[in-house]
């Protein structure tokens, strides 16, 4: 005897991917925008310092490997800041990415799950 039950799915088709607590797809869109801004942002800030910093050596003092000390040691820190800055942007971006697809295929499996005889549904995960 086949039976056929019908589920009430508490995952539809037609609604946003959250991503971790509470993020939609959107809301991700937004946090990439941000980055993107205070990226830029701080290029053009480091860009900015060095050149003051620069303007300042040549201005201060007069023989090339004192303006090249002061000006490497500048940027030395700045291009340590910016990088850690950039480094930690593409890994979050990375992670984001990796949890908006496993979150894509929990929803196709409990989609897939739904469509499921109950007790074929408990046997399958139980193997699982």
């Amino acid at each position: 005897m086949i039976q056929t039950v019908s589920q009430e799915n508490s995952i539809r088709a037609d609604e946003p991917v959250t991503v971790g607590p509470g993020l939609t797809t959107a809301a991700m869109a937004d946090a990439d925008m941000t980055r993107i801004k205070y990226g830029a942002w701080l290029i053009v800030a480091a860009f900015v310092l060095l050149a003051v910093v620069f303007g300042v050596a040549v201005w201060r003092y007069t023989h090339a490997s004192a303006v090249v000390a002061v000006v490497g040691s500048v940027a030395t820190v700045a291009g340590t800041i910016l990088g850690a800055f950039f480094g930690a942007q593409v890994g979050s971006a990375g992670k984001e990415a990796a949890e908006a697809r496993r979150a894509q295929a929990e929803r196709t499996a409990r989609l897939a799950l739904g469509k499921l005889d109950p007790q074929a549904a408990e046997d399958l995960i139980k193997k699982l």
